[in-house]
């Protein structure tokens, strides 16, 4: 059927037009028996957010996601906008959305009254009914909710109180559609306050001006817990007007980080001079190191540890192999723990420290949290495996080092002068010893495997050394590594 494009062709289609819960509420329960995914690409929320969600939708409630950095409030929002009809009618020109059945406005009013069925009709992608807005400090009632424009009086000869005269604010402008405010608590208490009519009574009021706008909207809001008490608050009575609160969470196990690490981070690089490996104990790896900061004692856990936090590190770690595979000429790109190092500036940035840990460095916990993280995910690999000789090799004062641009060559030549570390390393896993690539990686996995069960030392360098004491506890104090690690500074 052709879309209308006057009122009276709207009205010759029989068509209904829904209030937004209404349709959103109607094409969830299509999706819902259809056995859609209601969220494409979010990983890890099917048995916990997406019900709460979904019982929301359901109910036709506003809601709010609350949650620590990185959780993916905001993608949760932005698909909403998927369960929306693909296209709606409106009055064409109106700054409202308009419904050609019932306008809201004084223009939509007036273009009814003088054009009447020949009244011209436009139609809003999903997508144009979205209005998103970061709350801070500096936002006013009038970004808000609007304000009285002189200007617009003055050109028209209107008199200010007339609703012709008003400079609609975003919320307005989302009638029929979704707004959304994230950071809620850094909104100001009296911009809070103007939310309250919409929520409870369906309108706004414009400065104080007799103009009432009966907006059709779903509230949507995003806040992290900290803000709470760091920045600001959510008032009282604006909560009690907010239908659902959804906590989200971090992935809650180590694949399903894993999962949306590999669907976030950049990996496919079309210039890539090369072909690109990740092995698994790589990514595990980088993604335990989230898990153990969210542990960490020394990490404030108000802020959280952002998923980023792997995503970033991933794709450090694989351009510092690029770069790797660049000066020595190879086409075999697989990334090493030392090229997990090179990726420490890709963590600091994301963790915010406790007293204690502002006392040792971003640095120097970066690097303790690759050491623990590599000690965990070696441990699935490698149980049982017995590298006695290897580590006897060490402490008869031989050393290794497997810098983050040596060739693979060069890294086979020194890792075949370690007794038995190449044949017990190929224990679990599938690949052989003409794989050099993998092999590498592999050992360096099983040397830094090694070193955070403290039986061998690792210095600034890369080198593996013997262990200068027995740590009995790799979990507990890192003083003795990092006083180590300063000798090479």
């Amino acid at each position: 059927m052709a879309q209308a494009k006057t009122l009276g062709e709207l009205k010759a289609q029989n068509y209904r037009v829904r209030p937004v819960k209404d349709e959103l509420r109607a094409n969830l329960l299509k999706k819902l028996r259809a056995g859609e995914k209601i969220f494409p690409g979010i990983i890890g929320y099917d048995e916990t957010v997406v019900p709460q969600i979904v019982n929301a939708i359901l109910a036709r409630h506003n809601l709010i996601l609350l949650g620590l950095r990185g959780q993916a409030k905001s993608r949760l929002i932005r698909q909403l906008t998927d369960l929306f009809d693909e296209q709606i009618p409106s009055i064409a020109g109106s700054e409202v959305n308009d419904d050609p059945f019932r306008p809201i406005s004084a223009h939509g009013r007036q273009t009814i009254e003088a054009m009447r069925d020949k009244t011209p009709i436009t139609w809003i992608d999903r997508d144009a009914r979205f209005v998103e807005k970061l709350a801070t400090p500096d936002v006013t009632i009038a970004d808000i909710i609007g304000d009285v424009d002189p200007i617009k009086a003055a050109k028209g000869g209107h008199l200010l109180s007339d609703e012709l005269t008003i400079h609609y604010g975003l919320l307005p402008r989302a009638n029929r559609g979704i707004f959304a405010i994230n950071e809620l608590p850094d909104l100001a208490g009296k911009i809070q306050v103007g939310l309250f009519n919409i929520m409870q009574e369906g309108d706004v009021q414009i400065k104080g001006y007799p103009v009432r706008l009966p907006l059709d909207v779903m509230l949507v809001f995003s806040a992290n817990p900290e803000d709470y008490t760091a920045r600001g608050k959510i008032i009282t009575p604006l909560k009690d007007r907010i239908g659902a609160e959804v906590s989200t969470h971090y992935p809650t196990e180590l694949q399903l980080g894993v999962e949306i690490t590999k669907q976030e981070a950049w990996v496919e690089r079309e210039d890539l001079e090369g072909s690109l490996h990740i092995p698994d104990f790589i990514r595990e790896t980088i993604e335990q190191i989230a898990f153990e900061a969210r542990d960490d004692q020394r990490i404030d856990k108000r802020s959280g540890v952002s998923q980023r936090l792997p995503i970033s590190v991933t794709e450090s770690v694989i351009s510092n192999a690029e770069r790797r595979a660049l000066l020595t000429g190879e086409e075999e790109i697989v990334p090493r723990i030392s090229d997990i190092y090179a990726a420490a500036p890709s963590m600091t940035g994301k963790m915010e420290l406790e007293y204690e840990g502002e006392q040792i460095g971003a640095a120097k916990i970066a690097r303790d949290l690759i050491k623990r993280a590599a000690g965990e995910i070696f441990e699935g690999y490698f149980v049982g495996i017995d590298f006695t000789r290897t580590v006897r090799w060490f402490d008869e004062g031989n050393t290794i080092r497997l810098a983050d641009t040596a060739s693979a060559e060069e890294c086979v030549m020194l890792l075949e002068s370690v007794p038995e570390l190449i044949d017990t390393v190929l224990v679990p896993f599938d690949f052989t010893r003409e794989q050099e690539a993998e092999l590498i990686a592999a050992c360096e996995f099983a040397l830094e495997g090694l070193y955070a069960q403290n039986k061998i030392s690792r210095n600034e360098e890369g080198g593996y050394t013997a262990a200068t004491k027995a740590k009995k506890d790799r979990r507990g104090m890192i003083y003795d590594d990092l006083t180590e690690t300063e000798r090479y500074s």
